[in-house]
């Protein structure tokens, strides 16, 4: 039983037992429905409080439930009857109580918790609001603008400001179990205090217009958190039982919204992407000591996430005076984990003075477990640092690079130990970024394709499992719709209005916005790499090249396809002069591209690429491509990823429009086979988001 109902004296003991997290699931509901009936009907129980078992309070909804016609008794339904009984009940809280969890809490008449306890309601991250009460109740305990700070910021609150805005009664002093039963017993043969009669507070339109503002500023296009504010305000204003009856018809509106089908699916992606068969073949190495070689800044930002996640880090550089500034990055690196309160102060001295170390002896990896690359993009100094790393490597250190386009077989081909070698390519800042595309080699061991994802697990990350190729998943897809956006800006397009049309679309900068940040000079390194190779039709962008002979690099030199000198920045007042010089070069005449063109043409050409990675296994599923496009490049997560999107969007309408732009570029815009089959078939890309099979 999930539920179970005793007592100890003149107090009822609620207990949820429903590992891993007590979610709320329907045996739960029914549970806690049979207990509160029993508590109700025991005359000797003046109080209850309800516990959970095991590491936390009620942490959600059950996620299995999730797509599933829903089953009674409902969760606001089970609330509003322990709200109803005519003895008090007492929540008791640890770990973390959360959405349905922190609103079952809501519908005690008290609350107490463990003092490391975090609280909050998550439901906008999945497109919906809370359901359960938590629109009614929460802004009678703690006011109403931290109630609509907690809902529509998603955050945790930890149990302290929890205790300051009223939310719980009391913290916990010694055992939890034990003060709960005290505060019981205090209350016990009083009325109880229900939260639903507590007054409403009023509202502000003025701060709620604001509100509204900031977050349509800081989210847009995303429609749940307005929607709260809604219902937040205008189920406030009426009766409780009406409020409730708002928030449940929001509730349900969000529930058939297309934002929140995005959404689940980006949730349940993020967990699939780590079914792999290799994951079950093997082992991971052991992580307890790892070496990074190059103390750049993707050097240093692996490093720094490393130890941030409590390993020990030996750092190579080549010589003394390198090595030295590679620490001064990582300690400043640190800083600003402190500073941001994600590290204690005495830890980050404790990490530098222990658990990080340079050197310029390649001696000094020879008892490290993983050894990860993150030297110059150059196959030759790659394996160079390879034939080193083989030589020092301890039998059965995994050897990593974090190579971003190379040939992963090739850079293995200078160890003995292919079977080691794999590619984790970290996202920059490495520290920040959440995904991790784990490489696997034609000569990749499953072990070592597990420690690879155990590393990214140790850190926080999200690791996607990506195939040999040029780019791999993400730089691969990213150089396709690239080259779509830099042909309509040769044929015309304003490179300022191609990032307002798709930042409007929902990424989370424009293609240009995001050249400038990381550098016009990689661009132009990158085609020089490829010029050999390339076709005579492929379309090169001109005036990429010509910003970066003119020395406009982006930020780092103040000035690229944006001007950094003004604040905030402006376009460059030198591009249009520019790019008419380019178009008049080439012979080009130019036309006027619409926002909506501008999406369709960038749309078509990343679903296009995305469906030749998935069909030439560089990618195991569609989910897969949705989740580096979520995490790694800005890709807006209220549409789900462009596999999802596409699958909305319908994938005839995109099949036709690549057929369409193929009247005058039959080169550039090839229908993928794969996006061919499935609209002559009539499936989806969601149909192939089976788990791989090899």
């Amino acid at each position: 039983m999930p539920v179970t109902y005793a007592r100890q004296g003149r107090i009822g003991l609620i207990t949820i037992d429903n590992p891993p997290v007590n979610a709320t699931g329907q045996a739960v509901r029914a549970g806690l429905m049979e207990a509160a009936q029993a508590f109700a009907a025991d005359d000797r129980a003046q109080a209850a409080v309800i516990f959970c078992a095991g590491r936390t309070w009620v942490a959600g909804a059950d996620i299995s439930e999730f797509g599933k016609p829903p089953q009674a008794p409902f969760l606001p339904d089970v609330i509003t009857a322990i709200e109803a009984l005519e003895k008090p009940v007492v929540a008791a809280i640890h770990g973390t109580a959360l959405g349905g969890g922190l609103e079952l809490a809501l519908g005690c008449h008290a609350r107490i918790s463990a003092p490391s306890a975090r609280m909050g309601l998550p439901e906008v991250t999945l497109g919906l609001l809370p359901g359960a009460g938590g629109t009614q109740r929460l802004p009678r305990l703690t006011g109403l603008a931290a109630a609509l700070d907690i809902i529509t910021s998603a955050r945790q609150i930890p149990a302290a400001q929890a205790l300051e805005l009223g939310l719980i009664d009391a913290l916990a002093t010694g055992d939890l179990t034990a003060d709960a039963i005290a505060l019981a017993e205090t209350l016990a043969g009083q009325p109880p205090r229900r939260t639903g009669d507590l007054p409403a507070p009023d509202a502000d339109p003025a701060a709620t217009d604001a509100l509204k503002a900031t977050l349509a500023r800081k989210l847009p296009g995303q429609i749940a958190q307005t929607i709260a504010v809604d219902v937040v305000t205008e189920g406030l204003a009426l009766p409780f039982d009406q409020g409730m009856a708002v928030e449940r018809a929001g509730f349900l509106a969000l529930m058939d919204s297309p934002q929140r089908a995005a959404l689940i699916h980006a949730f349940f992606s993020e967990r699939a992407v780590g079914h792999l068969p290799q994951l079950r073949q093997a082992q991971a190495a052991p992580l307890d000591g790892v070496g990074i070689v190059g103390g750049g800044l993707m050097g240093a930002g692996i490093a720094t996430a490393c130890l941030l996640a409590g390993l020990d880090v030996t750092l190579i550089e080549r010589d003394d005076a390198a090595a030295s500034k590679a620490r001064g990055t990582v300690a400043g690196l640190l800083d600003g984990a402190v500073a941001r309160g994600k590290l204690a102060a005495d830890r980050r001295d404790t990490i530098l003075s222990g658990a990080f170390r340079t050197d310029t002896d390649y001696a000094a990896l020879s008892k490290a477990d993983l050894l990860i690359e993150a030297v110059f993009e150059s196959m030759d100094v790659k394996h160079q640092v390879f034939a080193e790393l083989d030589r020092v490597a301890k039998p059965g250190a995994v050897l990593a690079t974090n190579t971003s386009y190379l040939d992963v077989n090739a850079i293995a081909d200078a160890t003995a130990r292919p079977g080691d070698v794999l590619g984790l390519h970290f996202f920059s800042p490495a520290h920040v970024m959440r995904l991790l595309e784990v490489v696997v080699a034609d000569r990749t061991s499953p072990r070592a394709v597990a420690t690879g994802f155990a590393l990214a697990k140790r850190l926080g990350k999200i690791a996607v499992r990506a195939g040999v190729c040029d780019g791999f998943i993400g730089n691969r897809i990213l150089s396709h719709y690239r080259a779509a956006v830099d042909a309509m800006v040769l044929d015309g397009a304003d490179p300022i209005a191609v990032d307002r049309a798709l930042t409007d679309f929902g990424f989370a900068m424009g293609p240009y916005a995001v050249t400038d940040l990381a550098g016009l000079d990689i661009g132009y390194m990158t085609r020089q790499r490829k010029a050999a190779d390339r076709h005579p039709r492929d379309r090169v962008p001109v005036f990429a090249d010509r910003l970066y002979e003119q020395g406009h690099l982006g930020r780092k030199s103040g000035r690229g396809y944006y001007d950094y000198a003004a604040k905030p920045p402006v376009p460059n007042p030198d591009l249009p002069a520019l790019l008419v010089a380019v178009r008049a070069e080439l012979g080009l005449t130019p036309r006027d591209f619409t926002d909506a063109e501008i999406v369709a043409r960038t749309m078509a050409a990343l679903v296009n690429e995305a469906a030749r990675v998935v069909a030439d296994g560089t990618a195991a599923r569609p989910l897969d491509v949705d989740v580096v496009m979520l995490n790694g490049y800005g890709f807006p997560r209220w549409r789900g990823g462009p596999m999802h999107w596409a699958d909305a969007h319908g994938l005839d309408r995109i099949l036709a429009d690549i057929r369409h732009f193929a009247e005058t570029d039959d080169h550039f815009w090839r229908p993928a086979p794969l996006l061919v089959d499935l609209v002559a078939t009539g499936r989806r890309f969601a149909d192939l988001n089976k788990e791989p099979q090899s």
